[in-house]
């Protein structure tokens, strides 16, 4: 019987949530964090989302990497120790460690237990030559990592599915200072980026016909009901996903479609009918924005590579 590897657990605490809702809350405009949409339902719907038509960027990713890992390889180098934030369904993880040379370790960083669990299992039976050690953190804040057994000539920090774009371009540069820190003065950063384009493109792609994306956003709400014990009603919500052509991003919303008063650890937020509530962005880049972040947090682009529509792109990042 294989033994699973062990799991270093620092996932956020109920304390820790409750602390981030009732800030969110207190803003102007109101916000929630989107880092809290992936618990065991919100990974399942993610996933789903995925596999919808008008979601284009993991099938074009997928596609992209698979084309471009040759080259990837000899740009990142051999004996890795990769280190993915937010692992999911580990489709790409495969792809990439399959195409590395001679990867030393591999370590997921993933807010979602049940998610990080199930990625884990799978590709420690696929990949036994490489240690696995995951590890259920909140990859926004420092995260100290395990050492394999076998030393790695550098890390590689793994960032796919244009996840870089969800946070805003200051909370963006802290998150790659956090990546250079972790990837060390001889490592590397991979992330994916989805690229601007027709807004008739990038809009559908966060409001699907099935509706998929809506029942994501509205879970987050009954995620937060579960865990802090807060008392949203989900019936009193809307999704609504808009692409803000100035800012080069979806901004994504639950809307209050009526006055109503939501208590969260005893203190109660007035919502007027209308009011939307910010949950999520969503930027596409231009290689100068990139470049731009990236600097800001002494790192520099050194390869790219994009799908033949150039909707969608691969960065390596390494010490400026």
């Amino acid at each position: 019987m294989s033994v699973l590897p062990e799991l270093t657990d620092l996932q956020p605490t109920p304390d820790d949530i409750t602390g981030d809702v009732l800030a969110g809350l207190a803003r102007v405009p109101k916000r929630l964090p989107s880092k809290y949409f992936y618990d065991r339902r919100g990974s399942e719907l993610f996933e789903e989302i995925t596999r919808q038509p008008e979601y284009y960027l993991t099938r074009i990713e997928l596609a992209l990497l698979e084309a471009s890992m040759a080259g990837i390889a000899a740009a990142v180098g051999p004996r890795a120790h990769v280190v993915e934030y937010g692992s999911g369904s580990g489709r790409k993880t495969r792809l990439l460690l399959d195409g590395l040379e001679d990867p030393v370790a591999y370590t997921p960083i993933e807010i979602s237990r049940s998610a990080l669990l199930a990625s884990v299992e799978r590709l420690d039976r696929e990949f036994g030559d490489v240690e696995v050690l995951p590890v259920c953190a909140d990859f926004t804040q420092p995260v100290p990592l395990p050492q394999p057994r076998r030393p790695a000539d550098h890390a590689l920090v793994f960032f796919p599915g244009s996840t870089l774009g969800n946070f805003t371009d200051a909370e963006a540069v802290r998150l790659l200072r956090a990546m250079h820190q972790t990837m060390g003065d001889r490592g590397g950063a991979l992330l994916g980026i989805d690229l601007q384009k027709s807004p008739d493109i990038i809009e559908p792609a966060y409001n699907d016909a099935q509706g998929v994306t809506a029942r994501f956003t509205l879970n987050l709400l009954a995620r937060l009901n579960r865990d802090i014990g807060s008392d949203f009603d989900l019936d009193g919500f809307e999704h609504r996903a808009t692409y803000v052509e100035d800012a080069g991003r979806i901004e994504t919303f639950l809307v209050s479609r009526r006055a109503q008063d939501v208590t969260v650890e005893g203190r109660t937020f007035h919502f007027t009918a209308g009011e939307a509530m910010q949950v999520e962005y969503s930027q596409k880049y231009t290689d100068p924005g990139l470049a731009a972040l990236a600097a800001q947090a002494g790192l520099k682009v050194v390869e790219a590579w994009n799908d033949p529509q150039n909707w969608f792109g691969l960065r390596l990042l390494q010490r400026a």
